[in-house]
């Protein structure tokens, strides 16, 4: 996402005409007049690689996710896009201008998991007779959005944005590098030898037939939440869930090997051998990235569950012979986005160098690391209550400003309104009836049962508008980083002038995953210092082009490994 040039960039606009055809709108022609060209069935990716080999134009598309995995599998690359959906999305809701771009059907985002939109998506878009006309108009709009924010934040955000939904379809086509014996032996010795004619492995019918032995109930189906609650109050459990966190607070024979059975359980139902059937092919995990598919901004996954790997199955994620992964993470990212968000000095200090909970000791605000840790969180997440709701009070004293920008974002949700991450992307409003709710307890005479009710939802959306400042702009910065990665590896020559695979996957540097606040790259091992730099250097990037010359340190744990494999974390241990 190199913004730094002088030079105006090319736009081209690309239009699905359907039947396979496109049309390729030169918005910066010369004499000033639009040129068009129809592109025939079967020629977009010769007709795309040409273009861009020319002078890597910005292609003004519809979404990355309808129109660049049959370039990817062509293997024609995108620079760089500005991408219509997502940027849609933003400039409808944002708040930093004082009229938002209309709403519109047609530029939702469609099912990624549908190959077809639905019946009910279809009935209720909006249709035009002119493609071209109806893509143009919506750029128009969208730059006439744009250009009403006087600083350049809703600009750096949809670049950012836009260059996310172009890695996210490069990353599912270029897939996690994933060994699928070592995910079988992880799973076979974790869960016990897997079952030749369906059922359960070996060791979750041990640890289930003890369970119903303590329960005394030989039939109980442990996977049927109203019948284990039954049979825990039967034996003295009062539970009122069947949650990690509620059973672990009870005193029983039964927690213990039935918080193993539900442990493995999950395992077994989100990463076990039908996952890896389904989500793993020819030594590759292919997830289904959403960018932009969380409010905040965060990503979203619609298959795979990319979000939610487990960490012991993170030794699956092997290098191929001859390449190896960059791994590198962010410490507290949040935290180090609030206090330069706030532009809080002693707040910054504290997050000079690798651990920013060691800073917050360092202050005698609190006592330990652990304490330090809680109270964040809890200024972050709006906490009254236990450990963190009796630390946040002392972080006001330490750092005023940082709290000041959190108090006042929750104050503005608890009143209805709306807040905005740095860059622009707004919250989005109370419901109707959360509205009607709040009218209710400001009547004449209100029903104190709807008051409490009131006030309750009132902080909980307080603790909400509270977070996502933070979160969405931890959000934007990650994503400028993912893309100042991009940029930076697409430097880095390939491997091989020719490669009998079509993906250019095959024989470059390329990111692999994405997860929040960290990157894993697939890199030939004689570039694998030229990446490590990148992503280095990329970090660095990102937070100049958010917070300029505020003195906010975002240090990498990186390493250079093998395998994706989580080290135990040590209390200010990092690698820059």
């Amino acid at each position: 996402m190199s913004g730094s040039s002088t030079v105006a960039e090319r736009r081209i606009a690309l239009v699905a005409l359907g039947a396979g055809e496109y049309a390729a709108v030169d918005l910066d022609a010369e004499g000033g007049e639009q040129a068009r060209t129809f592109i025939g069935s079967g020629e977009l990716a010769s007709w795309v690689s040409a273009a861009e080999g020319a002078d890597r134009p910005r292609w003004i598309i519809r979404s990355a996710d309808e129109v660049y995995a049959e370039l990817l599998a062509a293997g024609v690359r995108l620079s760089r896009s500005h991408d219509l959906v997502l940027c849609h999305a933003i400039l409808r809701d944002t708040a930093r201008v004082p009229i938002p771009l209309p709403p519109s059907t047609a530029w939702r985002r469609r099912d990624p998991v549908a190959s077809e939109p639905s019946l009910f998506d279809a009935l209720g878009e909006e249709r035009h007779d002119d493609p071209i006309a109806e893509l143009l108009e919506q750029y128009r709009s969208q730059r006439e959005v744009i250009a009403r924010e006087p600083d350049g934040r809703l600009t750096l955000l949809c670049a950012a944005e836009s260059a996310g939904g172009l890695i996210a379809q490069e990353m599912r086509a270029a897939g996690l590098p994933w060994d699928e014996r070592v995910h079988d032996e992880i799973l076979t010795e974790t869960l016990g030898a897997r079952p030749i004619a369906g059922g359960l492995p070996s060791r979750m019918v041990e640890l289930g037939d003890r369970v119903r032995s303590l329960l005394d109930d030989a039939t109980l189906h442990l996977d049927s939440q109203p019948k284990l609650l039954r049979a825990l109050h039967r034996v003295g459990v009062p539970v009122e869930s069947t949650g990690r966190w509620e059973l672990a607070q009870h005193d029983h024979p039964v927690i213990e090997p039935l918080l193993a059975y539900k442990k493995l359980s999950r395992l077994l139902s989100a990463n076990g051998w039908a996952w890896l059937a389904e989500w793993v092919h020819e030594g590759r995990f292919r997830p289904i990235y959403i960018p932009g598919g969380v409010v905040t901004g965060r990503w979203a996954s619609a298959g795979g569950g990319a979000l939610q790997l487990p960490r012991s199955l993170r030794p699956a994620v092997r290098a191929d012979p001859g390449w190896t992964l960059i791994v590198a993470d962010v410490a507290q990212l949040e935290p180090r986005m609030l206090a330069a968000m706030a532009a809080d000095e002693a707040m910054a200090r504290a997050a000079q160098g690798t651990d920013l909970y060691a800073g917050v000791v360092a202050t005698g605000a609190v006592a330990t690391r652990e304490e330090a840790k809680y109270a964040v969180l809890g200024a972050m997440y709006g906490a009254t209550t236990g450990d963190s709701g009796r630390l946040v009070p002392r972080l006001r004293k330490v750092y005023p400003k940082a709290m000041a920008l959190v108090d006042a974002a929750a104050r503005t949700g608890e009143d209805g309104g709306i807040v905005s991450t740095w860059l622009g992307r707004s919250s989005p409003r109370p419901s109707d009836e959360w509205m009607r709710l709040q009218s209710d307890a400001t009547a004449a005479d209100p029903d104190p049962a709807v008051v409490a009710l009131a006030r309750r939802r009132a902080r909980d959306w307080g603790r909400f508008t509270r977070n996502f400042v933070v979160q969405g702009t931890a959000a934007e910065w990650s994503l400028i980083w993912l893309a100042e990665i991009r940029h930076r590896l697409q430097q880095i020559p390939p491997v091989f002038a020719e490669s009998a695979s079509a993906t250019p996957f095959a024989q470059e540097p390329h990111l692999a995953f994405f997860l929040h606040d960290e990157v894993i790259l697939h890199v030939p091992e004689q570039h694998a210092d030229a990446a490590a730099e990148a992503v280095r250097e990329a970090a660095v990037v990102a937070t100049r082009r958010l917070f300029g010359t505020f003195p906010i340190d975002v240090p990498l744990d990186l390493r250079i490994a093998r395998s994706a494999e989580k080290r135990h974390p040590v209390a200010g241990a990092s690698e820059t």
